[in-house]
């Protein structure tokens, strides 16, 4: 009874989740610092808001969807609720499938959407490993 007492079954976790929550932090970083520097990409190098000249959109939309991402980004590292990161993830996945798309739909090849099926492949990796985590967390000790 004092085992139970002292490591109360709500609070420990598998000894795979610390191996999850490695992994999870590592793609997950790697997937928010290439979605930082698409969005600094975005509002600051001539060549990408030319990019999205030549997809049709027009100059505000790059502005807004930098702002997005960032937006996106701090929810992803920040300790939020799970709604948010929710969001966030899908938000996610709506921008890189849409610029798959946008790429496909203008005859562009693989140089102009690998980036974005790449980054999408990164994504997915953190959404998987995040809902595997957040499987695992007792929901006590969820956000």
């Amino acid at each position: 009874m004092d085992t139970t007492l002292q490591n109360p079954a709500f609070l420990t976790t598998k000894t795979s989740s610390k191996a999850t929550t490695i992994a999870y932090w590592i793609v997950t970083a790697l997937f928010c610092l290439q979605m930082s520097f698409t969005a600094y990409a975005q509002l600051r190098l001539p060549q990408v808001a030319a990019a999205f000249a030549h997809l049709g959109f027009p100059d505000y939309f790059r502005i807004e969807l930098s702002l997005a991402k960032l937006l996106g980004v701090l929810l992803l590292l920040a300790p939020v609720p799970r709604r948010l990161k929710e969001w966030a993830y899908a938000g996610f996945a709506i921008d890189l499938a849409s610029a798959v798309i946008a790429h496909v739909a203008v005859s562009d090849g693989p140089q102009a959407w690998g980036w974005a099926a790449a980054t999408l492949g990164l994504w997915a990796v953190s959404y998987v490993l995040w809902r595997r985590l957040e499987r695992s967390t007792p929901v006590a000790l969820r956000a």
